[in-house]
C-alpha cells in the first residue's frame, strides 16, 4: 500500500513559488507496474525522490506498509569515489541482504567486467543505469521505482532487464517513469499521469499514454502560438 496524503512540494526560483506537487491525496494499488508519464519538469522524478524518501516534501506525507527501493536511475544513488562492488556491499548492509550474494547478482547481471570494481565516477551513464537497476533488482522490494532505466544496453541485455522486471512484479509492485511509450507498453499495465501538480490514475495504460500524449501534443502547439 501506497498512500499521498496531502502531499505538497514547492521550490522557490528567484523569489517565485513553483508548485510541483500540489496537495496530492491518493492511494495507489498494489501488484501492478505503474507508468508515471507527464511532459518534462512536470515533476515525475521529484515525486519519485519524495516517495522514496530521499526528498521532503514541502507538507503532506507517503504512507507505506512495505518496502521502497531508492529511484533507479538517480544519479545520486551511488558514491562516485566508491567501486561499483564497494557501493553494492555497502547497500547490501543498509538492506540487511547478504552482502556476496548481492555482489554477485550484480556482477553478472550488470555486465561491467573489470569496470565493476573501478570508481563509479568513470562510469558512462549508461553503466550507472545497468549497476543501479541490477543493484535494486537484486533486493526484493514491495515496491520498485523506475526512472528511465531499462532501455540501456543492447537488445539482449534490455531482454534480460525485462525478464528479471517481470519476475519481480510477481511479489512486488512498481513506479516507472519513461519517455518511451513502447517501454511503458512492454513493462506497465496501468498510468499515472502528473500535469500542472495534479496526478490522475488509469486502470488501462493505454488511455493513460492518450491522455498524456494530448498534453504534450498541446503544450507544443501552445509552444509554436508564442
Amino acid at each position: 500500500m501506497l498512500r499521498f496524503e496531502h502531499l505538497s512540494k514547492s521550490f522557490d526560483v528567484r523569489g517565485v513559488r513553483n508548485i510541483v506537487i500540489d496537495d496530492l491525496n491518493m492511494e495507489l494499488p498494489s501488484g501492478c507496474a505503474l507508468a508515471l508519464l507527464g511532459r518534462n519538469g512536470a515533476g515525475k522524478s521529484t515525486l519519485l525522490q519524495i516517495i522514496a524518501g530521499t526528498l521532503r516534501p514541502t507538507s503532506g506525507r507517503v504512507v507505506s506498509d512495505g518496502s521502497i527501493s531508492w529511484p533507479v536511475g538517480f544519479g545520486g544513488s551511488f558514491h562516485g569515489e566508491l567501486t561499483g562492488a564497494q557501493n553494492v556491499r555497502f547497500i547490501a548492509r543498509i538492506y540487511g541482504v547478504d552482502t556476496d550474494t548481492l555482489v554477485e547478482f550484480v556482477d553478472d547481471f550488470a555486465e561491467l567486467g573489470g569496470q565493476f570494481h573501478m570508481p563509479v565516477r568513470t562510469y558512462s551513464s549508461g553503466m550507472r543505469s545497468r549497476l543501479t537497476f541490477g543493484a535494486s533488482m537484486g533486493i526484493q522490494f514491495d515496491t520498485y521505482l523506475v526512472d528511465e532505466v531499462t532501455a540501456v544496453g543492447d537488445a539482449a541485455f534490455r531482454a534480460k532487464s525485462r525478464e528479471v522486471f517481470v519476475e519481480r512484479m510477481k511479489h512486488s509492485s512498481a513506479i516507472m517513469v519513461s519517455h518511451e511509450m513502447g517501454q511503458v507498453r512492454q513493462f506497465c499495465d496501468r498510468g499515472l499521469v502528473l500535469n500542472n501538480g495534479q496526478l490522475q490514475y488509469f486502470e488501462d495504460v493505454e488511455e493513460a499514454i492518450d491522455v498524456h500524449l494530448d498534453l504534450v501534443k498541446q503544450a507544443r502547439a501552445g509552444f509554436k502560438g508564442r
